[in-house]
């Protein structure tokens, strides 16, 4: 393995984290405390910028205006990006959209690409992905409530979804439903492509998460499908082949979500780093960077954020050289490992903040409020660990 960064790499990163530090750190007092849609201007302003830097969309294929880059290279971008809740809407390359763009992709019909992939990456649209239901296990996208109907030439569409992150504000939703219940298990399922102004496609609320309610940035919507009757030309890919597809996009997700909180991470030592030099605690001018505590913070995060950049790079070293499915193991280790790496992290940063950590007046107090769910979505941290515990005790066994 070599992980070596090359020249043409290290100036785009460059770029990135200097763009990251000057344009968007400053932006993130306003952007906790207000209406997304009184900053989308100057967002919109930001992201000219990035286009004329040609850094648009770096993840997507060169064919469809992206930056063709490796897995490897995506996750080092993904890692400079994560410094600011803001870095991935920026550069357009956040989540679902990005997930879906890879979906529509690898699946599409050439009119579905035209349709809906070509206005996507050049971010003149946004979509969801329909697939968790409030009475379903989330981890497990075999058990599904929804059911897609064919009659005649469409399907129809009767179900439940919610964290149905951007629905508000989306043009189209990726909806996972059962076509065939009487099929293998794994064969159940169909990805369909859903307009949002569809008939019978209600979103029912933004659910407000740690009693914050997003909109069109990062909501989280409840969804209700009725008697929702759309193309069977709509369908995505072969029928019964929901879940496939659901593997394929959650894969390489995971690396976009780890090197994400990775770069979180660093955003919260350098703060955290930064407060114990400067935070005065006695009459001789003591900083609480002389306390035995915070040392052993300090260098248990540094070694913690190392050993979880090495596992996330490797894994996605793992996906470029033999592909996501053969590298499960290494993609579920990285998913509960980062995860809790990144929940330690924020939390001793908050803590080194003392009341200052509790306020919005620094960007932990987000991070600590929104990052909790890492440890849930896209496979609660016990799932993972348990699928991978039995993956490897088989072959002990």
């Amino acid at each position: 393995m070599d992980f070596t960064v090359s020249d043409k790499m290290q100036t785009i990163l460059k770029m990135i984290n200097e763009f990251v530090e000057k344009e968007l750190f400053p932006l993130e007092k306003e952007f906790v405390k207000k209406d997304f849609h009184e900053l989308l201007p100057l967002i919109r302003e930001k992201q000219k910028m990035v286009r004329e830097m040609e850094l648009w969309a770096p993840i997507y294929p060169p064919e469809l205006g992206g930056m063709g880059l490796s897995m490897v290279d995506h996750a080092m971008v993904s890692e400079a990006l994560g410094r600011s809740p803001l870095g991935h809407f920026v550069f357009w390359c956040q989540a679902p959209d990005a997930g879906n763009a890879e979906i529509l992709h690898m699946y599409g019909t050439k009119e579905q690409k035209e349709r809906w992939l070509a206005p996507l990456v050049k971010g003149d649209i946004r979509s969801c992905f329909g697939m968790t239901e409030p009475d379903m296990p989330g981890s497990n996208p075999v058990m599904l409530g929804t059911r897609a109907v064919r009659d005649g030439s469409d399907y129809i569409i009767n179900g439940h979804k919610w964290y149905t992150t951007a629905a508000d504000g989306s043009q189209f939703c990726i909806v996972m439903a059962v076509t065939n219940p009487e099929a293998p298990t794994y064969a159940q399922a169909s990805m369909i492509i859903v307009p949002t102004d569809t008939p019978g496609f209600n979103l029912v609320r933004n659910i407000p998460v740690m009693g914050h309610e997003g909109t069109d940035y990062a909501s989280h919507g409840e969804i209700l499908l009725q008697n929702c009757r759309v193309p069977a030309e709509n369908l995505l890919g072969q029928e019964g082949h929901g879940f496939i597809m659901a593997q394929d996009r959650l894969g390489p997700g995971r690396i976009h979500h780890c090197m994400r909180w990775l770069g979180i991470c660093h955003r919260s030592f350098d703060l955290m780093c930064q407060r114990a030099n400067f935070r005065k605690i006695t009459r001789d001018d003591q900083t609480l960077a002389s306390r035995h505590i915070v040392q052993q913070w300090v260098a248990e995060s540094a070694a913690e954020i190392q050993s979880a950049r090495l596992m996330t790079l490797h894994a996605a070293w793992c996906i470029d050289q033999v592909g996501a499915a053969k590298a499960r193991d290494e993609i579920s280790a990285i998913k509960f490992y980062v995860a809790g790496i990144m929940q330690k992290v924020i939390d001793r940063a908050l803590q080194v903040h003392g009341g200052l950590g509790m306020t919005d007046d620094t960007i932990l107090a987000y991070f600590f409020r929104h990052e909790r769910a890492a440890r849930i979505y896209d496979g609660a941290d016990e799932v993972h660990k348990t699928a991978m515990a039995r993956r490897i005790l088989k072959r002990y066994a």
